[in-house]
This record gives structure tokens, C-alpha cells and sequence, in this order.
């Protein structure tokens, strides 16, 4: 036992040694001092010549150091004594290659190429040898020659990788197709080396090639797989559409099941597609049985309308809400429908007290502390807008007891601090705002933090904090959708507060104000006016963005658009906005995204 106990200490002191060893003897590659390196991979060699990360390493110092014959022949010597191993082949060429012997090294890649015919099972370890030199031609022929030679061998994944790197997109997209037919496990792996060469414009290169191959599979082998993947490449391309087409399809060859289409509708809706998303919803309620799913998308439809809806349009609007209402009395999945009712209430009809009581009534019945605290959220919102602002913080404290561990409470203590703000109770805003700059949602987080700031901004230099009081004058005009008066509000912080803290802040929700009023040019001016006199503080990135966005949406200048993306990639790496600047810059340039 005892002598068991010292072999197994010798072997792993051992093993420790040897580790150590090798570690340094990379440290010194990887440092350039190959002399060193060499020192110690002999050595290691020497101990144990059947290691082969020693010997890869003594080969890699030796040709570093250009003693090119030494490795020649240590890899010959390998060679001989393993068997004619087909990948010490690729290395023997790759010592050739080193010394510009172009033909000698080809030679040696073409005899390993060749070695796969008598030796199938060498094929991958080939395979990766070509590919450790980057020799993507001969690594993707040893594959093929593999998958020639055996049917069952597979390295479709492999290939399809390697003709990525190649630039050959079809054969890439075709063999990722052909992975994913055999074994869905890979469609997630797929899926995302489509999104590296997937555009939003259908007339790329890519868009084509794929668009083609799954129409091509779809014929040949029509199943719901090709449907799926052409209805998420029109997706891509914002085609809503011919995604619809896909989405029917698959309705009605699969399960009966809608909720593909639904969501299509939610995502034509989100990318302002109305007409498309009111054809999709529009079909699921004439095929669904189902009540609760009826309600759903009808309420969904009234969204629809209510996304572009002016004045006129509200007593069609304010019929759809009570006749939806009063035809689904006790059908589950009305409380949405309510909330929504009673914000149209208080917010578009100016009809807040009858708001209030149909929530009041809605919570007798709710059937969780979750509903409740959604209600109590709604009611509170209208208080706020009411300016009864001690009963609205009540419910919002309310609410934080009702869902203590759910990220509503978290927005109802950043609802406290905003409605302490409109109060001009600026210091207890502040304490309830940086408690929230550490919240699990990230939102919350980020909006809890730019009013901190703007409160610590606005306090310093002005003790009576007047303007800072304008300014959350200006925003709760705003939040009570009083548009106008709240750009008038803001005129005069820019007239009487020039110069001041609050002028870009002022700026800035103008802007936003405008924009809402479908008043773009004014929005372009306030913009541009924060780059040009606050381009090195803390707002110019957001103005950067919005006025790349206002030309990308809605003055259809992509050119202006592009040049204030590329601003913000240059000069504003750590803000929010870099991720997404950076991809619609290179759509408008015509990139392949990765």
C-alpha cells in the first residue's frame, strides 16, 4: 500500500513538474524568445518523446529560429516511427511552405490529401492539420473526399463553417440546411451564422442565395422546417407579408396552433408595418375558436388603431373598447383590455374619474396580488396625471408591498422618485433614484440614473432650483399628454435659462416633444443645436442617435443618417447607443453584419 502511495505521489510530482515546464517553455514562444523555448522543449522531448505537444512545440521553435533541416528531420524520424501518420505529411509540407518551396510543399499536402483513400479514418485529423495553417482549399477536400468515400460520415458542420471562411456562401447556407434536416439540435447554431450574412435588404447577395435554397428544399422536400426558416428570412427583411404567406402555411399544415401568427403581427406592429400587422391579426380572428384568443387579437387590433389614431378617430376607438367589453363580460384576459380602456379614458378622452372608477371596480375583483398591483399601477398613473400626487404615492407604495420581489415593484419606487420630482421634492427623489440605479432592470436602472444626474446637475448652481422646477413642470405637462403646453414650457427654460445646466436637458425633450407632434424639422434644430454648443457633454450622444434616427425613419436622408451613426462608433464608444449605431451604419453601408 505503502509503495502504491509513493508511485501515485511520484507520478502526479511528475506531472506537476512537467506542466510547470511546458507553461514556461510557451511563455518564452509566445514571447519571441524561441532560444529559451527551444531549451526547454528539448528537455521535455528528451523525458518524453511520445508527448505530442513537446514535440509540436521543439518543430515550432526549431522553424521559428529558421532551422528548417533539423525540423525536416525530426519529422521525418516521426513519420517513421508512428505508422507514416498522413498529418505529419501536412506538417513536412507546412516546414517547405516556411521556406517559400511552394512545389515540395505542395507535394507533401497532396500526398496527405491522397492518404484519406486507404486511410478514411485519418480524415478529420487531416482535415484539422490543413486547417491549423489556414489551408481552407485542402482542409475542405479532405473532408469531401471523406463524405465521398463513406455516406456516414457527416462533417456537414465542419464544412459549413469552412465555407464560410471561404466566402462561399451558398455551399455554407446548403450545408447548414442540410445539418439541421437531419438533426434539429443544430437550427440554433444555424440560425446564427444566417444572422451574420442576413440583411434587411432582400436584394443581397446573401438574402438571395438563401431565399433560393429554401425555395429549392421546400419543393423538393416540403416540410414545415423551409416554411419556418423563409418566414424568418422575410422577417429579416421586414417582409411581413410574405412571411404571412409562410406563417398560413405552416397554420394550416401543422397543429392549428396561431401563436406564429400572432407574434408576426406583434413584430409588424413593433416595425410600424400597421397595414401588415392588421391583415395578420385580422385572419387569426376568423380562424381561432377560441374566445379568450378572439379578445386578444380584437384588443390587439384596437392598439393597432390607436398607434396612429388622431381626435377624430377616438369615438370610433372608445365604441371597439365597450363593445369588446361588453361582449366579453366574464371571459379571462380582460384586465389588459380594462387598463388599456382606462388609459384611453384619462388620457385621450380626458375622462379621468370615469377611468378611475372602472379600475376601482376591476380591482374588487382581481384575482391576485399581481392583478391588483397592475391595477393600482394604472390608478396611480392617473392620480399623477390629476396632480393628486399623495394618493398616488400611497397606491405606489401599495404596490411595492403587493409584489415585493417582482421588478414591478422596482418601476412603482421609480414612479415614488418621479412623482417626488413633479412635487419639486427633489431630495427625495434623488434617495429613492440611487437606490434604483442598482435594480435588476436594466431600464429602470438606466432611467433611474439620467434623473439623478439631472437633479445633481441642476442643484449645484442654483440653490432655488428654478429652472430644475420648470423643467419638471415642462415633464409632467408632457406625461399628461399635453404636448403643447409642454414645448411652451420648455421655450421659456430656453429663453430664461440660457446658458444654464437645463438648457440641453430642454433641448433635448423638446426634440423628443416635436418629434411626437410629427414637427421634425424643429426636432432637427434642437438636435443639431445640442451637438453644436454641448458636443462634448454628457446628452450629445443621445442627440447623435436620435437625429441618425429622425433621418434614417422620417426625413429620408440615409446619407446624413450614416455620417451621425459613424459619430457616435468614433466618439462615443461607451454609450448606450454603440451597439445599435453600429449595426444600422453598416446596413445603410451595405455590410454583412456579424
Amino acid at each position: 500500500m505503502r509503495c502504491f502511495l509513493f508511485i501515485a505521489l511520484w507520478f502526479i510530482a511528475g506531472c506537476g513538474v512537467f506542466a510547470q515546464s511546458e507553461q514556461l517553455a510557451r511563455n518564452f514562444f509566445d514571447q519571441g524568445e524561441y532560444e529559451k523555448a527551444l531549451k526547454v522543449y528539448e528537455k521535455l522531448y528528451q523525458q518524453n518523446p511520445a508527448n505530442p505537444i513537446f514535440f509540436n512545440g521543439l518543430i515550432s521553435s526549431h522553424q521559428q529560429l529558421e532551422n528548417f533541416e533539423v525540423a525536416e528531420s525530426l519529422l521525418m524520424e516521426r513519420i517513421n516511427r508512428s505508422a507514416n501518420n498522413p498529418s505529419i505529411l501536412i506538417e513536412l509540407g507546412h516546414n517547405f511552405e516556411l521556406q517559400e518551396q511552394s512545389e515540395k510543399a505542395k507535394q507533401f499536402y497532396e500526398e496527405a490529401l491522397q492518404s484519406i483513400e486507404g486511410r478514411p479514418n485519418y480524415a478529420y485529423a487531416i482535415a484539422r492539420g490543413f486547417e491549423q495553417y489556414n489551408l481552407l482549399d485542402y482542409a475542405a477536400s479532405a473532408y469531401e473526399r471523406a463524405m465521398e468515400m463513406n455516406g456516414d460520415r457527416n462533417f456537414n458542420l465542419q464544412l459549413a463553417r469552412i465555407y464560410g471562411e471561404q466566402g462561399k456562401i451558398e455551399e455554407m447556407f446548403s450545408n447548414y440546411l442540410d445539418l439541421i434536416e437531419d438533426d434539429m439540435k443544430f437550427y440554433g447554431l444555424a440560425n446564427r451564422e444566417f444572422n451574420r450574412y442576413i440583411t434587411e435588404d432582400p436584394q443581397a447577395e446573401a438574402n438571395v442565395i438563401l431565399r433560393k435554397l429554401l425555395l429549392k428544399k421546400l419543393q423538393e422536400n416540403p416540410i414545415l422546417l423551409y416554411n419556418e426558416m423563409l418566414s424568418w428570412l422575410f422577417i429579416q427583411q421586414k417582409d411581413f407579408s410574405k412571411a404571412f404567406a409562410q406563417e398560413r402555411a405552416i397554420f394550416k399544415r401543422g397543429d392549428n396552433n396561431l401563436q406564429g401568427i400572432l407574434n408576426l403581427a406583434v413584430l409588424a406592429r413593433e416595425a410600424k408595418d400597421f397595414d401588415s400587422a392588421r391583415e395578420i391579426i385580422s385572419y387569426a380572428i376568423e380562424e381561432s375558436p377560441s374566445p379568450v384568443f378572439n379578445l386578444q387579437a380584437r384588443h390587439f387590433l384596437i392598439s393597432i388603431k390607436l398607434d396612429n389614431a388622431n381626435p377624430e378617430d377616438y369615438p370610433e376607438i372608445e365604441n371597439e373598447f365597450r363593445t369588446l367589453l361588453v361582449e366579453n363580460p366574464q371571459i379571462d384576459g380582460t384586465l389588459n383590455l380594462k387598463i388599456d380602456y382606462a388609459n384611453f379614458l384619462a388620457f385621450q378622452l380626458d375622462k379621468k374619474e370615469e377611468a378611475i372608477e372602472l379600475l376601482k371596480n376591476t380591482a374588487e375583483t382581481a384575482k391576485s396580488d399581481f392583478e391588483t398591483a397592475r391595477l393600482k399601477m394604472a390608478l396611480a398613473d392617473i392620480l399623477v396625471v390629476q396632480e393628486k400626487f399623495n394618493e398616488a404615492l400611497i397606491y405606489y407604495s401599495q404596490i411595492q408591498n403587493l409584489v415585493k420581489n417582482d421588478v414591478m415593484a422596482q418601476d412603482a419606487r421609480f414612479k415614488v422618485a418621479k412623482t417626488s420630482y413633479y412635487k419639486g421634492d427633489f431630495q427625495w427623489a434623488k434617495t429613492q433614484l440611487d437606490i434604483l440605479k442598482s435594480s435588476t432592470s436594466q431600464l429602470i436602472a438606466n432611467d433611474a440614473m439620467e434623473l439623478s444626474l439631472l437633479i445633481s446637475d441642476n442643484s449645484l448652481e442654483d440653490s432655488t432650483q428654478a429652472a430644475l422646477r420648470k423643467y419638471a413642470k415642462a415633464d409632467l405637462l408632457s406625461f399628461q399628454k399635453r404636448n403643447p403646453e409642454a414645448i411652451q414650457a420648455l421655450d421659456s427654460i430656453l429663453v430664461n435659462h440660457k446658458g444654464e445646466k437645463i438648457e440641453d436637458e430642454a433641448l433635448l425633450s423638446q426634440a423628443k416633444l416635436f418629434e411626437e407632434e410629427k414637427n421634425f424639422e424643429k426636432a432637427e434644430y434642437n438636435y443639431l443645436a445640442i451637438i453644436d454648443s454641448f458636443g462634448d457633454d454628457i446628452l450629445a450622444d443621445n442627440a447623435h442617435y436620435f437625429l441618425a434616427e429622425l433621418y434614417a425613419n422620417e426625413l429620408q436622408d440615409p446619407e446624413k443618417a450614416k455620417g451621425f451613426y459613424e459619430q457616435i462608433i468614433f466618439n462615443f464608444a461607451d454609450s448606450i447607443y454603440f451597439v445599435e449605431a453600429r449595426k444600422k451604419y453598416r446596413l445603410l453601408r451595405g455590410d454583412t453584419i456579424e
